[in-house]
């Protein structure tokens, strides 16, 4: 087998960093967001959100 090198991949640029750590916090507040809506909807709807007709 060959031996691994020691390559670092890809190196960003403190730019770079910066908008990735952006486009992660923006990601994250869409998430919470979004769980946030499930859960105000659950509590508005109570447990009738299953009960529908079939």
């Amino acid at each position: 087998m060959s031996e691994p090198t020691s390559d670092p991949g890809i190196i960003l640029t403190p730019e770079e960093k910066r908008r990735q750590r952006q486009r992660n916090l923006a990601i994250a507040l869409g998430l919470g967001a979004l769980c946030v809506l499930f859960w105000v909807v659950t509590l508005v709807k109570g447990s009738a959100i299953l009960q529908r007709p079939m």
